[in-house]
């Protein structure tokens, strides 16, 4: 049994949350708060798996709370947060502070019944995650002091070669958002085209993308339907809809659009590396990293059938090795390699580096 701890201080939130998740017969909520000082002790008292937050209280707010619970009490944390510019900016950031998803919350894109559902799923995720220290996302070179500093954007390579048809594709769920930045930290300004999908709410997205586009060498956006993909720029599906890898002449671009879910998401990673197997082929990369699940996983095999050199993060670095786990059973990766070599291994095949 799942034992879950719901911080909301809408008291409807907490109700319905608790009403729905008790219906599973794996997961029991053991308790709720208004806000963290009402909190705080019932949780160190009943001890939860995982705990839900709403980062937007009155009293302290869910950032500066979930610092202390990673600090002196680490537990998963789900954030719940609204579907708003200063909602997604907030959850971002307790991402970066150590929760392992963020979900919206309801009276969003969202309705009660349909959070829950997706809720559970990634309570069992979360149930399981591995929580990470920031020290575990260091570069060769990086001493500790390094990190506390603004990351260094990694230059242009000389002579770059074998760029002008290449396409790097990743795909990533449950503690994607480091990990993903970590990978494009690790990319310089002239890499190929990237093309990404991260299991992330409408507008959140759009927070991720311009908080990348600050932190990296590379020019970091929002797909949408019509983007070229070229040199030095990163594309991130929207929230709600499918990405596809698209052809026209010597020249890619991105079909942005809505469909069916596919493996509980929308975007899809199985959406997107199918589109580059069948568009690229042999000419891309594929890296899958840390997720619930097993989107992306057919889609890697197509890509490695079709000839791409394809990645998979490992299970030490991972938070949930469950979309990487079923890539390799599968089949479909070539290489696993930590985090912080996933970069280095992607430049491997698109750059000629002399060694």
């Amino acid at each position: 049994m799942i034992r879950v701890f719901v911080v909301d201080d809408s008291a409807v939130v907490r109700q319905k949350l608790t009403e729905e998740l008790n219906k599973n017969p794996d997961i029991e909520v053991v308790g709720t708060a208004i806000d963290p000082y009402v909190a705080r002790d019932k949780i160190v008292r009943l001890n939860p798996d995982v705990i839900t937050l709403d980062v937007e209280m009155p009293r302290m707010d869910g950032i500066t709370f979930l610092r202390k619970i990673m600090r002196f009490f680490p537990k998963p944390v789900i954030i719940i947060s609204s579907l708003t510019k200063q909602g997604s900016e907030l959850a971002l950031e307790a991402l970066e502070a150590g929760a392992v998803d963020v979900l919206s919350k309801p009276g969003g894109a969202y309705s009660v019944g349909e959070l829950t559902v997706q809720l559970a799923r990634v309570i069992r995720a979360a149930a399981k995650a591995k929580l990470k220290n920031k020290d575990i996302y260091r570069y060769k070179n990086q001493s500790k002091e390094d990190l506390q500093q603004p990351p260094k954007r990694k230059p242009l390579l000389a002579s770059p070669q074998k760029t002008s048809d290449k396409i790097i594709a990743i795909g990533a769920s449950t503690g994607g958002t480091e990990a993903i930045k970590q990978v494009l930290l690790g990319l310089p300004g002239d890499a190929p085209g990237v093309v990404i999908v991260q299991h992330m709410p409408p507008k959140f997205t759009t927070s991720f993308a311009e908080r990348l586009d600050q932190l990296t060498p590379l020019e970091v956006r929002e797909a949408q339907d019509g983007d070229r993909v070229q040199m030095g720029r990163v594309l991130i599906a929207p929230g709600n809809y499918h990405m596809l890898l698209k052809r026209s002449g010597a020249e890619y671009f991105v079909q942005v659009k809505n469909g069916p879910m596919v493996h509980h998401h929308r975007p899809s990673v199985d959406i997107l590396f199918r589109s580059v197997a069948k568009t690229a082929g042999p000419n891309s990369v594929g890296a899958i990293l840390t997720g619930m699940g097993s989107d992306g996983a057919m889609g890697m095999k197509m890509m490695f059938d079709n000839g791409a050199y394809t990645i998979a993060q490992d299970e030490n670095s991972c938070v949930v090795y469950g979309m990487p786990r079923e890539a390799v059973r599968l089949g479909a990766v070539r290489k696993s390699c930590d985090i912080n070599d996933v970069a280095d291994e992607i430049l491997s095949q698109v750059f000629d580096i002399e060694e």
